[in-house]
């Protein structure tokens, strides 16, 4: 265990709070899996929490693999991957809507294994590699719209094009990590202002399209969309209102200190109560105190990134780092804020907490991207430190030696000048 957690490199703070998270998982997918056991009929608490433990394994497998291959190889892969991205997300829209009775617009059946996987997630990850990379590339030097439109906005657009009519609010949270990174990475604002105004008119478009011919794509989610939006704000009855009333009763409940372990009532009756909904069981179990205490760690985690960040050396691996780091805290933060009726329903899971295969895995594949940055930092400062004690022991023999110089011929002209015996001989 000493020699697995010695080989452990990159930032260790990052490691700890991903650790922490993961940790803290457990007793709440646990506690929250009797929804689906007791309410569904399906499975058993200690199957779910196994599944989870097992989802949990492999996305720490993931970071381990993943941080040991150096940084500058996902450079060359992102192009690569792009275009199988894209293949996996047309075969994902293509493929049907529905699998063992679930709506399956953002999932894919993973063969002989039976595991479902949601394309989207990893479609961020390569598309957030490959800007990176294109900024990167650009560093420096004078672009036009035309290049960079061809270059860098069309495959953005084709792949938030294939994510959009399935998932809009992955799309959103893509493009706008996106639109970050190239504003970090010095993008021309007139340039990226151009692109936004593209994105929201191709945007309005495509519901204009599908409002006027629904039939053109049946497995659209537009009315969902304008529903949940029309229902945030007035105060119609709908169905997201049953999941928002739980979830606050949930967080009234906990108040400070929370039930304990195990005791909400709520999640008998909230409908994902394992992933969409979590945090609202975390803050009845736990209270105001285990909520906070969530979001802490999360900003910690946060905090961890920036640092990172300003410390490589690369405008590469700095943007890695914002582009694969960021979208993590703000999925974590919108997913808090649905909880607590802040922002409308949008199904997206509290990462690293929230029970689901697909998600930890691709969250523990940008976490060692971003730990792979992190230890070719700590490499350089380590070869740094290194040549720099090679250096000064070079210069100790070399001052060392110069000084039993200077001793020896001291030495030779007090022999000269003392010897009484040479002055006779010399008269």
């Amino acid at each position: 265990m000493k020699q697995l957690i010695n080989s452990l490199k990159g930032d260790k703070g990052i490691w700890s709070f991903v650790m922490l998270l993961a940790l803290i998982s457990f007793m709440p997918v646990f506690s929250a899996s009797t929804n689906l056991v007791y309410v569904i009929g399906k499975g058993s608490t200690i199957g779910y929490l196994v599944k989870h433990l097992v989802h949990i394994f492999i996305g720490f497998t993931l970071i381990y693999f993943v941080h040991k291959v150096p940084y500058h190889y996902y450079r060359a892969l992102s192009k690569i991957a792009l275009p199988i991205v894209a293949l996996l997300l047309v075969f994902t829209f293509l493929q049907g809507t529905i699998i063992n009775g679930a709506n399956a617009s953002r999932w894919i059946k993973v063969p002989f294994i039976g595991v479902t996987f949601q394309t989207s997630a990893l479609a961020m990850i390569v598309l957030m590699v490959y800007v990176a990379r294109y900024l990167a590339k650009i560093e420096n030097k004078k672009i036009t719209f035309k290049s960079s439109l061809l270059e860098l906005w069309l495959p953005v657009f084709i792949i938030l094009g294939l994510i959009l009519p399935a998932n809009f609010s992955t799309t959103a949270l893509i493009f706008s990590m996106v639109c970050m990174l190239v504003f970090v990475g010095k993008y021309p604002l007139r340039y990226l202002a151009t692109v936004m105004g593209i994105g929201a008119t191709m945007l309005t478009l495509f519901i204009l399209l599908i409002m006027a011919f629904p039939d053109i794509m049946p497995n659209n989610r537009v009315d969902t969309w304008k529903g949940r939006v029309e229902r945030f704000f007035t105060d119609a009855p709908n169905e997201d209102d049953y999941q928002i009333e739980k979830a606050k009763i949930a967080i009234a409940t906990g108040q400070i200190y929370g039930l304990g372990p195990g005791k909400s009532v709520q999640k008998n009756f909230l409908p994902q109560s394992s992933s969409d909904f979590i945090y609202a069981i975390i803050v009845e179990e736990y209270g105001i105190v285990g909520g906070l205490g969530v979001l802490v760690l999360y900003l910690m985690l946060f905090f961890r990134f920036l640092v990172s960040a300003h410390k490589a050396q690369s405008l590469f691996g700095k943007l890695l780092i914002i582009g694969l780091g960021f979208p993590i805290i703000f999925q974590a933060l919108i997913n808090m804020g649905v909880a607590v009726e802040l922002l409308p329903v949008t199904g997206q899971t509290l990462p690293l907490i929230s029970s689901g295969g697909s998600s930890i895995w691709m969250t523990c594949v940008s976490i060692g991207i971003i730990i792979s940055v992190t230890k070719k930092e700590e490499e350089i400062a380590e070869e740094e430190e290194e040549k720099a004690d090679r250096e000064a022991a070079l210069q100790s023999v070399i001052d060392e030696h110069i000084l039993r110089e200077k001793q020896k011929e001291e030495v030779g002209e007090l022999e000269v000048e003392g010897n009484p015996m040479d002055a006779v001989r010399g008269k």
